[in-house]
């Protein structure tokens, strides 16, 4: 700080011996100089990063080429339909498009801090009419109007803040960390969106299966509704058969009906995500279900780079640090360098001659004297706010470790619980084979083999449902690993 001292000394001693060309020139100097910038230096935030995930065991690393790694992560999931519907998101997302705009402003708010640092140039043209009076109050009116007089001004400008203390700087610092923040909120919001979507695309899907099967087992009802009815006729079975094998069918195709508002609700889901009304967006079923993905997993350091709601927590402790700086650099003077020139005539004919010219040039230093603690309160609320913007962005890093934590044990359990749901489904369709085998042979009722087909029909819903749920979790895990989002590809700030 001394040294920088002694060069703006040099600097406004130029500024007031000199004249012309030599005050050009003193400000060039002044302005060449070294910016003293009173905001800390930067660090990113110490947060307790650990070796690797608690439940990382059995998962594989990722790499620079992972499906991931590109940026269209749910490519990863194999289906050409869902892969157009996310593009369509990209282009036409409502929420995004709100974030997307913010980050323009943003942009434009970068833009107009970097303009300060230049001088700026001005034109005025004006007329002004004045009148003074000539004589006592009984001053005949023609002595009054004699008094009156119009002035034609041109005048150009130039003025200039020269930034010695850094705070046009950090201002552009701050409002470039600013816009880097809006860039990946805007990126977060869109992962957020494909996210949603993917998930409702995957249990919609699922849902299509169900129906596939209930379908399927309405009909199998329906026959053995019909021959309880045919065999009740010939009487070698009761009325409770019928009853039962009705009770069955209409219990089945309840929960067929039910099933379509709930892939309705899913479908319309999937239309506004994508910028467009319900009725105007259908999604045909399907008979294939998308294969669950092997997701591979990063390490808790690369969390850091790889999630854009992280990379926007750290960039506001960015925007809040170059903010003390601009706040410290309210204790010390402003100094602005202005220039003026032009004409000024009480005649329009000759307004613009070289007798009417006129200029002006000179520095300005501003300094508060006395403000009763207003600049310290300011410098206390910027260190502040620094402070706070700290504990967000360790508590976004936390519960970024949180979810990826919770997904993985998620996925875990499920994939544990998807074998043994597997062994009850394959021992549920044995029994039922052997229980209509043993119907047919006319050893047991019929209520047996009801039983024993309700019991099957839960086992099938059951292995379907805990699929759609392996498929969500795994959107979930791939979201909070920050899905294709790179901080070093993607955040640029124009």
């Amino acid at each position: 700080m001394n040294f920088a001292h002694t060069r703006i000394h040099r600097a406004l001693k130029l500024l007031t011996q000199g004249r012309g060309s030599r005050l050009v020139s003193a400000g060039l100097c002044v302005a060449m100089l070294s910016a003293c910038t009173l905001s800390p230096d930067y660090h990113r935030p110490e947060v307790s990063t650990p070796a690797q995930f608690k439940q990382a065991e059995g998962w594989t690393q990722a790499n620079p080429s992972d499906a991931i790694a590109r940026g269209a992560w749910w490519e990863i999931y194999g289906d050409k339909q869902l892969d157009a519907l996310v593009e369509e998101l990209n282009r036409s997302n409502q929420t995004v498009a709100q974030y997307e705009a913010q980050y323009r402003q943003a942009q434009a708010l970068v833009r107009s801090s970097r303009a300060s640092l230049f001088p700026s140039l001005n034109l005025t043209t004006s007329k002004n009419r004045s009148a003074q009076g000539t004589g006592s109050s009984s001053s005949s009116l023609s002595n009054n109007s004699s008094g009156i007089r119009d002035t034609y001004n041109a005048q150009l400008g130039v003025s200039w803040e020269i930034d010695l203390w850094g705070k046009l700087r950090e201002t552009m610092n701050a409002n470039e960390s600013s816009a880097e923040a809006s860039l990946a909120d805007m990126a977060a919001i869109r992962l957020s969106q494909q996210s949603e979507l993917v998930q409702n695309y995957l249990q919609l899907r699922v849902i299509d299966a169900q129906k596939r099967l209930l379908e399927a087992t309405v009909a199998a009802y329906e026959r053995s509704l019909k021959m309880n009815e045919n065999q009740y006729r010939a009487g070698v079975a009761g009325p409770d058969a019928v009853a039962q094998a009705r009770t069955q069918l209409k219990s089945t195709q309840a929960d067929l009906i039910d099933l379509a508002w709930q892939r309705a609700q899913y479908e319309n889901a999937i239309a506004v995500l994508m910028g467009k009304a319900p009725a105007d967006f259908a999604l045909a079923a399907s008979n294939e279900i998308p294969a669950l993905p092997q997701v591979p997993l990063s390490l808790p350091s690369q969390l850091l780079e790889r999630r854009p709601d992280i990379a926007s927590a750290e960039r506001k402790v960015m925007a809040a640090n170059s903010n003390i700086g601009v706040s410290r650099a309210a204790y010390f003077p402003d100094l602005s360098l202005s220039m003026n020139g032009g004409y000024s005539s009480s005649s329009f004919n000759n307004w613009i001659e070289l007798p009417n010219r006129y200029w002006s040039v000179g520095p300005q230093l501003a300094l508060t004297l006395f403000d009763a603690g207003k600049r310290s309160a300011e410098v206390d609320r910027t260190v502040a706010v620094y402070d706070q913007t700290v504990a967000q962005y360790r508590q976004t890093v936390l519960d970024g470790f949180k979810e990826v934590e919770n997904y993985l044990v998620q996925l875990k359990v499920y994939g544990d619980e998807a074998v043994v749901r597997q062994e009850a489904l394959d021992a549920a369709r044995e029994s039922l084979r052997l229980t209509e085998n043993q119907y047919k042979a006319g050893l047991i009722g019929y209520l047996d083999v009801v039983n024993v087909q309700t019991t099957a029909l839960s086992n099938e819903r059951s292995v379907l449902t805990l699929l759609q749920g392996r498929l969500v979790a795994s959107v979930q895990l791939i979201a909070a690993l920050g899905g294709g989002w790179d901080v070093g590809r993607d955040l640029v700030v124009e």
